[in-house]
């Protein structure tokens, strides 16, 4: 019997991937604040895999960085005098140019489960920062009641998989970055993770 989404509770491991999400999402939406940076300077990594490696370098980074450095980096990274180091974007990282059909496939997607954008926000919806935030609160039922892991699967294969992998490992080795190169580390080997457990869960 398939498990419906009212039926789902959220599991310790889920909401620890909804707040990896999340954290992604913070540091990709602007750059951070001086309590995201104490918060991440708190973050604790391991010696045993890419992602626990990857947080303990983002950690020892955080620690040692200001938060005008930290905007400095964030504007050469993706603002820029006319645009940044990186394009955050799924259009463009798919396409090579940007509002294309893939953010067109997002906006139907998202209106389908009735997500809306903020009125202040003016970002694309395929910006990386927000695909972070979406599959964090489809985790977790922001959006309404915790998504069935097929529905994250979904969402995740055909906004996420294709191309965040690529822009992690772009942004791990950006001339610009230094506090956002770890960060770009552990994005790569998360989205590896997920990938993997998704193809591994059945449902």
């Amino acid at each position: 019997m398939t498990e419906t989404a009212a039926q789902i509770r959220v599991s310790d491991e889920d909401r620890l991937r909804a707040d990896l999400y999340n954290y992604f999402g913070l540091m990709l939406s602007g750059p951070p604040d001086e309590t995201l940076l104490a918060q991440t300077a708190a973050l604790s990594g391991d010696a045993e895999t890419d992602l626990g490696r990857a947080i303990a370098a983002l950690s020892e980074r955080a620690g040692a960085k200001s938060p005008r450095d930290a905007r400095r980096e964030f504007n050469a990274l993706f603002i820029g005098l006319g645009r940044g180091e990186l394009l955050p974007y799924a259009s463009y990282y798919l396409t090579g140019f940007l509002n294309e059909k893939p953010l067109a496939t997002l906006r139907r997607d998202l209106r389908a489960r009735t997500i809306a954008r903020a009125p202040n926000v003016y970002e694309p919806e395929d910006n990386i920062a927000t695909l972070m935030e979406v599959m964090g609160g489809l985790i977790v039922g922001r959006f309404g009641t915790p998504s069935p892991i097929d529905d994250q699967r979904t969402f995740f294969n055909r906004h996420v998989a294709p191309w965040a992998g690529h822009f992690f490992a772009d942004l791990e080795t950006a001339k610009s970055a230094d506090l956002y190169a770890p960060l770009g580390s552990a994005g790569r080997a998360f989205m590896e993770i997920e990938r993997e457990a998704f193809r591994l869960t059945p449902g």
